[in-house]
């Protein structure tokens, strides 16, 4: 599996991704806002793209859809609910459903509401797994819930579905938030190191050549990830007192959630 991260630099920051197969040279094309780039990338590596996902149904994701099907014939993947949302969807997809490109990639849908409804990532089949994983996790910080989604959706696919992926896993979001979130992160956890020495490192960070992160390093720098850490509960509590001395993970990550909406 090849991946290819296209950093637009539009004023949304999105990624956009194209996965091929080294043998056939064909390419699944992430959220190809950037047609133009993503067409550019493919033409300089060789490949041609079959197919298009969308992670979900917000105009950021999906606005590219129309000219890339027109330039390449791809078919047009998302969740299987999504058909309403997403002109001229060709194929849904749910939990558990295999994406294949070419001979030699494998990809698993994760459904993974929260940032919307209907909302997937991909897992890769790989030795290393990588998550493509749209508005739902970005690097250090969580995706919001205004358009369509719930918070409370978004805290049961980290509890269930992101947590207990292996901490080898690459990460591939849909946007450079990187420093405003470490920045989010350290505003509620002052002490933590990892973010800090980060943040330090990156400050001055080409999207173009992003940081890829691990799980497990987001499971030290990302505080939707550290919802039982004492001095994220503490601080938290400071500005709930009503949450009491010790509140549950979910509960934290809402107050976490709806601070990061106004931070």
């Amino acid at each position: 599996m090849i991946v290819e991260q296209v950093w637009t630099g539009n004023a949304y920051r999105n990624f956009n991704y194209l996965i091929a197969c080294p043998e056939t040279g064909d390419a699944l094309a992430i959220d190809p806002l950037d047609y133009k780039k993503c067409l550019a990338v493919a033409a300089d590596r060789g490949w041609t793209i079959t197919q298009i996902l969308n992670t979900h149904e917000h105009g950021d994701h999906t606005g590219g859809n129309k000219a890339l099907v027109h330039a390449t014939g791809a078919t047009v993947i998302a969740h299987k609910n999504a058909g309403g949302s997403i002109p001229n969807m060709d194929l849904g997809v749910g939990a558990g459903d295999i994406i294949r490109v070419g001979k030699t990639v494998e990809l698993e849908c994760l459904d993974t509401p929260g940032h919307t409804m209907t909302h997937i990532c991909l897992l890769s089949k790989t030795e290393q797994p990588a998550l493509f994983s749209g508005d739902t996790l970005f690097n250090a910080g969580a995706g919001n819930c205004h358009n369509g989604g719930h918070p409370a959706e978004l805290f049961e696919t980290f509890e269930r579905q992101l947590e207990v992926l292996g901490d080898n896993t690459l990460l591939y979001p849909g946007h450079d938030y990187l420093l405003n979130n470490l920045a989010f992160t350290l505003d509620r956890e002052p002490d933590n190191q990892a973010a800090a020495t980060l943040l330090q490192q990156y400050k001055d960070q080409d999207p173009a050549h992003a940081l890829v992160t691990t799980l497990g390093q987001e499971k030290e720098i990302n505080t939707f990830f550290r919802l039982q850490y004492p001095s994220v509960v503490a601080k938290l509590t400071e500005d709930f007192p009503e949450i009491g001395d010790n509140p549950d993970a979910r509960t934290v990550f809402l107050k976490l959630r709806e601070l990061r909406n106004s931070w």
